[in-house]
């Protein structure tokens, strides 16, 4: 990519890397489909069924999770209820079971910026938890800013080093792709407000990401 800021380019690469998230679960509904215009075991139909409706359910899941981290979240002003940020969390990781989430807001709403941040960064902690763990999620607003900490723990934590780098933004320009696309968009917009993010150090057993936000001028 020789352009990062060039906004459709970019656009192309978030696209991509949704329309990998989605393949897998919308594949398996075309899949069940298949098999039950064939299929008369009554017990095999049943089976069937059970596929199409864990399908539907995870398409549904990443649809909803998808629509608050990336898109524009219409209907929700300026704020978004955390609530509708814990549900679509949880329904990321509901279909293998293996990433337990702990809730830590007590906030009533989080502006969509702040919202939008604790989502991928919340996404990019889960999925380094390779083999399941506990991932928890934390926000509060202090005067001028909203923090946010996400941490990971589990029997393997594995952070792509290039996922790294975009978060930390010493991520090349050909490095970005749509695999890096969520977590250089993360680093962009915590910049763009005039926050900063950490991370824990590489090795560690514990994954650890803080972002601070300042509050945006009304």
């Amino acid at each position: 990519m020789t352009n990062p800021t060039d906004s459709i380019e970019f656009a192309s690469l978030l696209c991509s890397r949704l329309c990998h998230d989605l393949l897998s679960p919308v594949g398996a509904l075309n899949n069940g489909l298949e098999l039950m215009a064939d299929e008369t075991d009554p017990e095999m139909r049943q089976r069937c069924l059970d596929l199409l409706g864990d399908s539907a359910r995870t398409s549904a899941n990443k649809l909803k999770f998808f629509r608050l981290a990336f898109g524009s979240a219409g209907g929700f002003g300026d704020a978004v209820p955390p609530h509708e940020a814990r549900v679509a969390i949880e329904g990321m990781f509901a279909t293998t079971g293996r990433v337990k989430v702990g809730w830590l807001v007590e906030e009533q709403m989080l502006d969509k910026l702040a919202a939008k941040i604790l989502l991928n960064l919340a996404l990019i902690a889960g999925d380094a938890l390779v083999r399941g763990g506990q991932l928890d999620i934390g926000a509060e607003k202090r005067p001028g800013l909203t923090e946010i900490v996400v941490r990971g723990e589990g029997p393997k934590v594995v952070l792509d080093p290039d996922l790294r780098a975009a978060l930390a933004g010493t991520l090349p320009i050909d490095g970005l792709a749509s695999r890096t696309a969520a977590a250089w968009m993360v680093r962009q917009m915590v910049a763009e407000s005039g926050g900063e993010i950490a991370l824990s150090p590489p090795g560690e057993p514990v994954l650890l990401f803080g972002a601070s936000i300042p509050d945006r001028k009304r």
